[in-house]
């Protein structure tokens, strides 16, 4: 009785597939969701956040006086403005979601109006001979620069695409509510010429000269502004 020879088996050996470049970069997105998600669990997490949390340092040099400049002007009246800035830049032929951002921001801020009476000059004053009696001519009231509080104005949502939000998390932008707190000084700016600010500027410094001329024993005092 013969015994059947068996015939050796050969195994083929498959090539190994390769991953496309799409599929990594997807991996490589699902792993950055991923860390953002974990790091915002672990900041509700009691007790985690101080041991992953950030320290602020300030590290700052002194401050240095670079100039003096002398003020002859008279800060007669100061506004208080608050204006709520809507700014959204989109991106051509890309979604929101995509590309684009919006930044709903509360400015608020404050104009002074002075009158300047370092442009006063001899011929703008006159007194009479008893030195009862003074006319003065000053220039008209003037607004000084929009100047916003940080205390009082903060960003109420900011809205970006998903291209806007990966671009922050590999480089910071100091100035990324620059745009929105110029749009909002602005637009204060604006309100303050449009109000009566400078009108009260000046019935405060005619109040205030005729106040000072009193005292110094003058009887009438008459206050005009504009030029003759």
């Amino acid at each position: 009785m013969t015994t059947p020879v068996k015939k050796p088996t050969s195994s083929v050996e498959r090539p190994a597939r390769r991953i496309p470049g799409w599929a990594k970069a997807l991996t490589a997105l699902l792993l950055v969701l991923v860390v953002l998600f974990a790091g915002l669990r672990l900041s509700i997490v009691p007790g985690l956040k101080d041991l992953f949390g950030s320290e602020t340092q300030d590290r700052s040099g002194p401050a240095l006086l670079k100039s003096v400049q002398d003020i002859s002007r008279y800060d007669a009246a100061t506004g208080n403005f608050q204006v709520v800035v809507d700014l959204e830049k989109d991106a051509k032929f890309l979604p929101d979601a995509i590309r684009g951002n919006r930044t709903l921001y509360v400015g608020a801020g404050t104009v002074d109006a002075f009158v300047d009476l370092g442009k006063v000059g001899e011929n703008d004053v006159t007194v009479d001979d008893e030195r009862t009696s003074a006319t003065l001519r000053l220039p008209h009231a003037a607004l000084g620069e929009p100047a916003l509080d940080p205390d009082r104005s903060y960003a109420v949502s900011k809205q970006r695409g998903l291209l806007d939000r990966l671009g922050d998390l590999f480089s910071d932008n100091p100035n990324s509510e620059q745009a929105v707190q110029k749009l909002a000084a602005r637009h204060i700016g604006e309100a303050a010429k449009d109000s009566e600010l400078k009108a009260r500027a000046e019935s405060n410094t005619t109040a205030m000269l005729r106040g000072l001329l009193t005292s110094l024993g003058f009887e009438e005092v008459r206050v005009t502004y504009g030029t003759t």
